[in-house]
């Protein structure tokens, strides 16, 4: 099974083969995107070592949702032992979120 996912808005783009599903991810990612993987998979008849190749989207868009959709695909890729590509259909080692712009963070306060 083939498995596709964009997190670079706050809404959560999963395909698993031809299957399409969209989940309004929010704030709530880092604590449930691997639980909504698996309900889906199941929902497929599949689990996780049914997944074949995996595809992220990795960007432009929200840095923290490409740092988390990137950390779960790169993780899920090498603990499954299956190729991982960039939404350009390159193949890659580890996936690398490409912001579109340097990342505002606020200086600190002391």
């Amino acid at each position: 099974m083939k498995l596709y996912l964009d997190t670079s808005s706050p809404k959560t783009i999963l395909k698993l083969d031809d299957n399409t599903y969209e989940w309004e991810s929010g704030r709530t990612l880092a604590r449930d995107l691997h639980k909504y993987i698996h309900d889906k998979l199941v929902e497929n008849g599949a689990d996780w070592q049914d997944i074949s190749e995996i595809t992220f989207f990795s960007g432009p868009g929200s840095f923290t949702g490409l740092r988390i959709g990137a950390t779960v695909v790169n993780t899920l890729a090498q603990d499954l032992n299956v190729p991982l590509y960039n939404h350009r259909g390159e193949k890659v080692d580890l996936i690398l979120p490409e912001y579109g712009r340097p990342a505002n963070i606020t200086p600190p306060k002391k």
